[in-house]
């Protein structure tokens, strides 16, 4: 049985960082990741659908220590998957992952310290092996890979075109000279219908409710110009710091003064698509900005695609699909040779892994999240989880430090586990998520809760998690540190 200091798991975009940061910080440990997938990437590995692109820029999705030298600022999939590999490759962190094995079980047991991992191998004839560690990194994102979220749409069964969700994209779809609906308004929607207008006869953007959309440049010209004058890690961090204060901007602003930026974001719709254009109507959505993710489109494509007319939106409800399209309940009926459903994602905490410690199942929805980034009662565990109103990295590499300073405390002190511990069981809980997202709305039973104060309250700040997680001490009255009997 192989037993390693760390086991992450997950060789995505956090994975792969998740490693960085012990290879150059904590260089002695001995770690392993991994992989349910036969190749790392993560997000960026599984989805294959046309246009497939970074919803942030990539100075701030971008690791902290890793440089981002492409011209786009807004990637493609395509770039990013290489920006992971040439990182995994300049840190030699592909000899440390084990593909095609998905964590079924964890145990721990605090007389030994140490974690039990169940192990299946994926394949045809799937084995099971066991691997233990001192310390867990969970970097499995927040959802499933292997299916999306599709409505149950009445006679969906009676389409005699192709019925699609774009995470199961089809390698050979041919959709050139095709009619396309695509159902939902999110990131996903957004993207693929720019995209797929250059070459499908039309796409129609079905869209229950409106979403808030905003557009900026794919390339950052700040950036270049510091690039000219600056060494590349100081232009790099400066345009990080400078992106990272306009988002931050951008979501006090939406959070204090809603009418106020919801006014702006319908003047620049209004911009792209002019005075004729129904905007009120179709970019008008009901809710308050930031309480959902706003959607961000790279040199205003989607509203160049609808300006264009080789692209437009249907705001109403679906009451049925036929053999031929999708007959809506205004009474408008929308041809489609293929209907794609771009209905969100399908909410798994933890890649469906199951917790015991002690021999006692962890139920997760009842602990508290420690910082974001560590369960309540749990010993030697940590989640990767990123920003909900920034960049998913931001957050992803604080935490990757503070494990690595976490693991360099109990070293020093000789300590061989740590457990968050509630001191106020009294505290009021919230839920974990603070979106009003579909996706989150479903799952979000299966989340822990966070608290109302520090550190069980999650700020989605980054600035303040910068004092907490790479200033401040990793000792505090939540955290507890424990010895072995026979090192006490």
């Amino acid at each position: 049985m192989n037993h390693f200091d760390v086991v992450i798991i997950g060789a995505g975009l956090s994975g792969i960082g998740a490693a960085c940061h012990l290879t150059r910080n904590q260089p002695h440990k001995t770690f392993s990741i991994i992989e349910s997938r036969e190749s790392m990437g993560g997000t960026w590995d599984l989805f294959r659908y046309p246009g497939i692109r970074s919803d942030s820029d990539m100075h701030t999705l971008g690791y902290a220590f890793k440089p981002w030298r492409d011209k786009k600022a807004i990637a493609d999939g395509t770039a990013i998957r290489n920006y992971i590999h040439e990182t995994a490759a300049e840190y030699g962190i592909e000899k440390h992952i084990q593909y095609q094995r998905r964590v079924i079980s964890a145990d721990w047991d605090s007389s030994t310290a140490q974690w039990t991992l169940s192990i299946e191998r994926v394949g045809d004839d799937s084995e099971f092996e066991t691997v233990t560690c001192s310390f867990i990194y969970s970097c499995t994102g927040y959802y499933r890979y292997d299916q999306g979220y599709t409505p149950d749409f009445p006679g969906a069964e009676q389409f005699k075109g192709q019925l699609i969700h774009p995470q199961q994209w089809p390698e050979d779809l041919d959709y050139s000279g095709k009619q396309v609906v695509i159902i939902g308004s999110g990131a996903t929607a957004i993207t693929l219908v720019p995209s797929m207008a250059k070459t499908a006869a039309h796409i129609t953007m079905l869209q229950r409710s409106p979403t808030y959309v905003i557009s900026r440049p794919d390339s950052d010209m700040v950036s270049r110009a510091l690039g000219k004058i600056l060494p590349e890690k100081v232009a790099y961090g400066l345009t990080r710091w400078k992106n990272v204060s306009l988002q931050a901007l951008m979501y006090q602003m939406s959070r204090r003064y809603p009418t106020l930026v919801k006014k702006l974001l319908r003047k620049s719709a209004r911009h792209w698509l002019g005075d004729d254009y129904d905007v009120d109507t179709h970019f008008n959505p009901s809710y308050k900005p930031w309480d959902q993710r706003l959607c961000l489109v790279p040199n205003g494509d989607l509203f160049r695609s609808l300006r264009e007319g080789s692209s437009s939106i249907a705001t109403d409800h679906i009451e049925r699909i036929t053999e031929e399209g999708i007959q809506l309940k205004s009474g408008d009926f929308l041809e489609a040779d293929i209907i794609i459903s771009a209905t969100g994602l399908e909410l798994l905490v933890l890649g469906g892994m199951q917790l015991t410690v002690d021999g006692q199942p962890v139920k997760i929805p009842e602990t508290l999240g420690y910082k974001g980034m560590m369960f309540s009662d749990v010993p030697n565990f940590a989640l990767a989880a990123g920003y909900t109103n920034a960049s998913w990295t931001l957050k992803c590499d604080l935490t990757s430090e503070y494990v690595c300073r976490l693991l360099s405390y109990m070293d020093k002190h000789g300590y061989q586990y740590c457990v968050p511990r509630i001191n106020d069981p009294q505290m009021e809980r919230i839920p974990f998520l603070d979106l009003s997202s579909g996706y989150v709305d479903r799952a979000i039973d299966q989340f822990p809760k966070q608290g109302a104060k520090a550190p069980w309250r999650l700020y989605q700040n980054y600035l303040l998690d910068i004092l907490n997680l790479r200033v401040g001490s990793v000792r505090d009255r939540a955290m507890k540190f424990y010895r072995l009997k026979s090192n006490s």
